[in-house]
C-alpha cells in the first residue's frame, strides 16, 4: 500500500500539478534507475529508459490503477519500453512508436523555482557554464534552450521534436544532475 504522501502526489499529478510530478520523480528516480541499471548494465541506457518511463507515466497518469503500487506501474512501463526498444533494434526500425496526440498534451504551469533551480540561479555564471559543459549533450542542450534561450517547454518540444513530457522529465533530470555537480564541488 502506498504512503499517504505518495497517494496525495498521484492525485495531484492527475490534476497536472507540476510539484506533484517533481515529488514522484524525486521519490522514485533512484529505485527505477537502479532497477534499470541491473537490467541493462549500461548507465546511459538505464537513464534514457528511466527518463522515457517517467515521461510516459506523467503523460498517462490518469490511467494509473491504485490497486497497484506506483513503483510496480513504473517498472511495468519501463519493461514495455525495453521490449519496444529491443523490437526496434531487431527490426532496425528507428521510428519512435510512442505518439502523442497534440490535444492530450497540456501546457505546463511554471510554479516557484525548485531547490535545483535556486541552486543553479545562485551560481557564478562562469562556474555554472563550466559545470554545464560536463553534462551529457542532451542535458546541455535542454538547459541551454530553457535557461539561456528562455524557450518554453512547448517551444523546446517543437525544436527538438520530442514529446512535451519527455522534455519536462529530461529537464528535471538535467537540473538534478547539474545541482549534484554544483554541490559536489562545494562540499
Amino acid at each position: 500500500m502506498e504512503s499517504e504522501a505518495i497517494q496525495e502526489a498521484i492525485n495531484l499529478a492527475k490534476t497536472n500539478n507540476q510539484k506533484a510530478f517533481g515529488y514522484l520523480f524525486e521519490t522514485f528516480w533512484d529505485y527505477l534507475y537502479s532497477y534499470l541499471l541491473k537490467k541493462t548494465r549500461n548507465e546511459d541506457q538505464a537513464e534514457d529508459i528511466a527518463v522515457r518511463t517517467f515521461a510516459k507515466a506523467f503523460d498517462k497518469i490518469d490511467t494509473f490503477n491504485t490497486s497497484f503500487t506506483f513503483e510496480t506501474w513504473l517498472t511495468t512501463i519501463s519493461r514495455n519500453i525495453q521490449i519496444d526498444q529491443h523490437r526496434k533494434k531487431k527490426s532496425k526500425n528507428k521510428i519512435d512508436s510512442t505518439t502523442y496526440d497534440e490535444y492530450t498534451v497540456r501546457e505546463v504551469q511554471d510554479g516557484n523555482p525548485s531547490p535545483e533551480d535556486l541552486l543553479i540561479i545562485t551560481q557564478n555564471l562562469s562556474d555554472l557554464l563550466r559545470k554545464i559543459k560536463t553534462l551529457k549533450l542532451e542535458y546541455k542542450t535542454i538547459i541551454r534552450l530553457r535557461y539561456f534561450e528562455e524557450l518554453s517547454y512547448k517551444e523546446i518540444s517543437e525544436r527538438l521534436d520530442l514529446p512535451l513530457n519527455t522534455v519536462k522529465v529530461t529537464l528535471l533530470r538535467a537540473k538534478k544532475v547539474l545541482a549534484q555537480e554544483i554541490t559536489k564541488n562545494e562540499g
